[in-house]
């Protein structure tokens, strides 16, 4: 049976394990361990499995900033599932839950950098014609939004600027 969950102190080391086995660096699991340990990890939800941590997501704040002005929304990432859990639901539950975490918490907007033929299906499109870049240099197709609540993007553009741990790791 899996149950998604919030993580708890005790689950850190699984959460590094399944960021690295995943992506194959270090890089995303210290930028969780950072985010985590300035308090601005926003929330983190873990996959579990048979007791064992199998998935994880995370979200954090960005800043949307353009010439005139700047407004708050969160960013997806990273998510991930342990390749031999992969393709069983497992991610769409985590990004499923996260989402409606972030409904519960009042936030509006969110961000993620992800494949263009996953994160569509759960209403992301693509942030760029909506007039939301991204700081990094990233693909169009990649580089998503998903309003929370309707009309939130109405009138607002700008460059989305993430936590310093994000640059520290391109």
């Amino acid at each position: 049976m899996l149950i998604i969950r919030q993580e708890t102190p005790e689950d850190e080391a699984a959460i590094r394990h399944v960021n690295e086995e995943v992506f194959e660096q270090k890089e995303e699991a210290e930028i969780i361990e950072k985010l985590r340990g300035r308090g601005v990890l926003t929330i983190s939800l873990v996959a579990v499995q048979d007791n064992k941590i199998v998935g994880h997501i995370a979200f954090s704040p960005v800043k949307v900033e353009s010439e005139h002005s700047s407004f708050g929304a969160i960013g997806l990432a990273p998510m991930s599932v342990l390749p031999i859990h992969q393709r069983k639901g497992i991610g769409s539950k985590l990004v499923r839950a996260g989402l409606e975490a972030c409904r519960r918490l009042g936030h509006e907007i969110i961000v993620v950098l992800g494949h263009p033929n996953y994160y569509p299906r759960f209403g992301f499109i693509p942030a760029k014609p909506e007039g939301i870049d991204c700081e990094f240099q990233v693909p169009e197709e990649a580089w998503m939004i998903l309003e929370l609540r309707e009309g939130a993007l109405a009138g607002r553009r700008g460059t989305v600027r993430f936590q310093p741990e994000f640059s520290e790791a391109t």
